[in-house]
């Protein structure tokens, strides 16, 4: 079995309504995902967190280091895509696009042995994971918190047992939806922040002392990455605990992050740290370190597979009767890529998802949906 061919596909849908994170308007869903063809027949998919574009274009200057040789080699083809590339950058644009070759390599390999990704992994501690419904964004030309409202009371009826809202647009404003939310949602299902690094210190501090009643699960990308001090201080002098690292990229990218206890949650994507080989590494270091990993999802099916199989082999930290399992971020904003490109979509029933249990990543590309959408490859 040898590598034939890699064909990025940029995937383009223009929403009917428009919503914003603490800096981003979303008009339009962009999606890079990668096939690996071998010459066999044998196809995998990987997909690219970030960027479609630049994605497709650096995927493409990869392939030909990966042609002509045997898919399964996969540590060997990450070792020589990285190297060839570190020169133009060890975080960013490259590692999103390697993270797409190596997820499709993980793809091949399962179908190649007859197994799911997790067990050529190591195996699964678990069927199923629990997930948390991921949105509260503000929408365009609507009210921000009657929509919330709407939005979240949708997701407790769906059974979701955990929700995340987006913030980061003014400490007064978002203090008075974050508690909205907690009202609606009551009690007992967990509520997290997300500010899209929309915050400096100082209002971050702020926002975390004054919801402090409020039992929120976590506070994510309080500032923006680049600033670990910021991390740290925050982290220090306010009381809910930090999550961070959907835009680190690498080992090395989580390395100084995880020494200096920068966050309380690491929050690696497998699309955009390196691919499953990366996410891997960087999850051990996080468990050497004591550190709690929960993975950030964001994109089509695809993505959604390849975190399910992350979340299968992640260990249950620490080892005990009841386990504290990992959970699996659900984005429920419009996204016909999420199911429409898979035969057979990703769905959750009470608030549970199902690790795949086919070969490779377990999931079968829809063509005729992914012709529609794709405006590249």
């Amino acid at each position: 079995m040898r590598i034939a061919e890699i064909r990025p596909h940029v995937l383009r849908h223009d929403l009917e309504r428009h919503f914003q994170s603490a800096f981003s308007t979303f008009a339009t869903r962009w999606a890079c995902l990668v096939e690996v063809i071998c010459d066999d027949g044998t196809v995998g998919w990987g997909e690219c967190l970030g960027p479609s574009a630049p994605n497709a274009a650096l995927v493409r200057a990869m392939a030909p280091l990966v042609i002509g040789r045997d898919p399964r080699e996969i540590e060997p083809i990450w070792t020589e895509i990285y190297n060839q590339f570190r020169d133009q950058g060890q975080r960013g644009a490259t590692m999103t696009a390697q993270s797409g070759i190596d997820i499709a390599l993980w793809d091949i390999a399962g179908k190649a042995a007859g197994a799911p990704a997790h067990r050529l992994l190591g195996g699964a501690y678990r069927a199923q994971v629990p997930a948390y419904a991921t949105g509260g964004f503000r929408p365009v030309g609507r009210d921000r918190d009657e929509a919330l409202a709407e939005e979240l009371a949708g997701y407790r009826d769906a059974g979701f047992t955990a929700c995340k809202i987006k913030i980061g647009y003014g400490v007064d404003v978002d203090e008075a939806s974050i508690r909205l939310a907690r009202d609606v949602l009551g009690p007992d299902i967990a509520l997290m922040i997300d500010a899209n690094h929309g915050y400096d210190a100082i209002e971050a501090i702020e926002l975390g002392r004054r919801c402090a009643d409020l039992r929120l699960a976590w506070f994510e990308e309080p500032v923006v990455p680049e600033l670990l001090d910021a991390y740290v201080e925050i982290r220090a002098r306010q009381p809910i605990p930090v999550a961070g690292g959907e835009t680190w990229h690498g080992r090395t990218g989580f390395a100084e992050a995880i020494a200096r206890r920068a966050v309380d949650i690491l929050q690696p994507d497998v699309c955009g740290c390196g691919g499953i080989t990366e996410m891997r590494k960087i999850a051990w270091m996080a468990e050497t370190a004591g550190i709690r990993v929960t993975p950030h999802v964001w994109g089509t099916g695809v993505a959604l597979a390849a975190s399910l199989h992350m979340l299968a082999i992640l260990p249950p930290t620490p080892p005990r009767h009841a386990e504290r399992g990992p959970l699996l971020e659900f984005d429920q904003t419009y996204n016909p890529y999420r199911a429409e490109i898979l035969v057979n979509p990703v769905a959750q029933s009470g608030g549970m998802v199902a690790i795949p249990q086919g070969p490779g990543l377990g999931v079968e590309i829809n063509r005729a949906a992914l012709a529609r959408y794709t405006v590249e490859g």
